[in-house]
């Protein structure tokens, strides 16, 4: 039997995991499942995010430049959200990539790159 993937869950590193907590959900509307002062797992729907704590020391770095992307469908509801949240600036879609998506980006409070996009199916791209 082959193994079959079904999601990624990114673990990204935290300064302060109470403060970003509360900036994921103002931000990206997740929803706690679990937080202490060490680690915290946040949701929505069938994402699902994890932040840990970090001292941000030699032997254990803060940001080492984590990047996160998030496939989704139908994508310019949740970019008008992420707008209306103050997220992201409207400027900041784009649309019709050469690497075939529609997608937006932003920064969270430690630095770790989040990127939403959408595949954009051969014949039936749309521009926003």
């Amino acid at each position: 039997m082959k193994t079959e993937f079904l999601n990624t869950i990114p673990v990204l590193p935290s300064l302060n995991v109470a403060r970003d907590v509360d900036w994921y959900r103002e931000k990206m509307g997740l929803e706690v499942f679990f937080a202490d002062n060490m680690y915290a797992v946040l949701f929505r729907e069938n994402l699902c995010l994890h932040l840990q704590w970090h001292a941000d020391t030699e032997d254990d770095p803060l940001l080492g430049g984590s990047v996160v992307r998030i496939s989704v469908k139908n994508i310019l509801p949740l970019f008008e959200e992420f707008v209306q949240r103050g997220a992201v600036t409207t400027n900041k879609f784009l649309s019709n990539t050469a690497w075939n998506t529609n997608e937006f980006g932003f920064y969270d409070l430690n630095k770790n790159a989040i990127f939403i996009m959408e595949d954009v199916k051969n014949g039936d791209k749309e521009t926003a």
